[in-house]
């Protein structure tokens, strides 16, 4: 019985290798291949109350139809107005964060993905109080990040529509990403 296992397996094995090298000799991937390359990111703005900038670019390689990879910059800005009971404004709140992020993806199926994405960002902030008036600043500090997540890449034009979900797994206090799972909507080119 263990012996049918074997041979199924081995056949199984050639088998894929030998589609997976046609199929790669096919797309003739030997070396460097410009068109594997996308951009995207994160871009946002919100203004009111509340401000909320988000410029985080990335670049990616598509290394074949299951993997692709690569890296960005991050740079978030937030400042919030907190008012009290009676309407007066009682605080405000300035956050800043900028760093590198890497990320690593896996395509189980053509269209969705599942991404890995470790951060490394500097933050630093400040609270404004009115009554008394008076500004705490809050110290820098880098700030660890891992970002695990699933998404979707929906075909649009020459590029994708990028749906993900993502949740921080080191949950440092200072993390931009809060304590719970959040939404992200993009495009690659």
């Amino acid at each position: 019985m263990r012996l049918k296992y074997f041979i199924f397996l081995t056949v199984f094995t050639l088998t894929a290798s030998a589609s997976f090298s046609q199929d790669e000799e096919a797309q003739g991937t030997k070396g460097f291949d410009k068109s594997r390359l996308f951009f995207g990111g994160n871009f946002g703005v919100s203004f009111g109350n509340s401000t909320f900038i988000n410029v985080s670019p990335q670049v990616g390689y598509r290394f074949n139809e299951w993997l692709a990879a690569g890296t960005g910059i991050n740079f978030i800005y937030s400042n919030f107005l907190y008012y009290d009971f009676a309407g007066n404004k009682d605080y405000r709140y300035e956050y800043g964060t900028a760093g590198l992020n890497i990320f690593g993806r896996v395509y189980p199926v053509r269209f969705a993905f599942i991404q890995v994405q470790p951060e490394y960002n500097y933050t630093w902030g400040k609270q404004k109080f009115y009554n008394p008036e008076q500004t705490v600043g809050i110290d820098g500090k880098f700030v660890p990040s891992l970002l695990v997540g699933a998404g979707a890449a929906l075909p649009a034009g020459s590029g994708a529509i990028i749906l993900m979900v993502q949740y921080d797994l080191i949950q440092d206090s200072r993390s931009p990403y809060g304590q719970n799972p959040f939404f992200s909507i993009g495009f690659n080119f």
